[in-house]
């Protein structure tokens, strides 16, 4: 597969250039305008009642969904991959999450909580949130079916088939955990919806890293063997170290 950058690029005068940029700058504006209309299409899409309240497991004792919220409207849960037996998390789910804490003033000033659900013990994720630095609200649905309940997390004969139902339909999985965000809604009494889910792909413009690397002449050069972040993507506290191979995380068997 090639890269960009294997290709010997095309000089041309400003003039030129400034014609291509100007095609180009016809299409980015009409996929704007399409993104738009698929961001209203979202907000018009049907609730459903969430009518189990959660119980989780947080540094400071049992929380339930409607805690999360703490005292706002809307919350989006990342749904982080760190499954029971695992000694630190994801390094794709790592690498989305090193972009909330700086998000968080801005989020919660404006009627939204962020946190994050994994089922390891409270004990292993406090201890891989305090080694990564983040600030965010982390919690374990060890003691429920929450993550099963929203297919992030797959039953052993799932796991044993090969396949689970992942991202809206029955897909491979490589795995015990998925990678996704959910988003919630609680009204003035109390009772809390789920508005979106999202999986695989679908919420990478979350990563801004990736929005930055996809303005570049090389893009994300992800060249293999996965073709996808694995390539690089290291825990930020590992850049200087050799790539790993022990992970649990299967993040190049979520892409969909």
């Amino acid at each position: 597969m090639k890269t960009n950058m294997e290709v010997a690029p095309k000089v041309v005068s400003q003039q030129e250039w400034l014609r291509a940029r100007t095609e180009l700058l016809a299409k980015e504006k009409e996929l704007t305008r399409q993104w738009d209309e698929l961001r209203r299409q979202r907000r018009e899409l049907p609730w459903v009642k969430v009518e189990n309240n959660y119980a989780f497991d947080g540094p400071s004792g049992k929380v339930t969904l409607a805690d999360l919220f703490e005292g706002r409207s809307q919350l989006i849960v990342q749904h982080f991959m760190f499954g029971p037996s695992w000694k630190e998390g994801c390094v794709g789910c790592s690498f989305k999450a090193d972009h909330v804490d700086a998000a968080l003033q801005h989020m919660e000033h404006h009627d939204v909580k962020f946190a994050a659900v994994s089922r390891a013990p409270i004990s292993e994720i406090e201890k891989f949130k305090k080694r990564m630095g983040w600030r965010f609200k982390w919690v374990s649905s060890s003691g429920n079916d929450f993550n099963f309940d929203y297919h992030v997390s797959f039953p052993k004969d799932d796991i044993a088939a090969g396949k689970a139902y992942y991202n809206y339909a029955m897909r491979d999985v490589g795995g015990e955990e998925g990678p996704g965000n959910s988003v919630f809604y609680k009204d003035t009494a109390g009772n809390v919806f789920h508005t979106y889910s999202t999986y695989g792909r679908g919420d990478e413009t979350l990563a801004a890293a990736y929005m930055y690397l996809d303005l570049t002449p090389k893009g994300r050069n992800e060249t293999g063997p996965g073709y996808n972040l694995t390539d690089w993507v290291r825990h930020h506290d590992r850049y200087e170290e050799p790539a790993r191979t022990d992970s649990p995380c299967a993040c190049e068997k979520h892409q969909p």
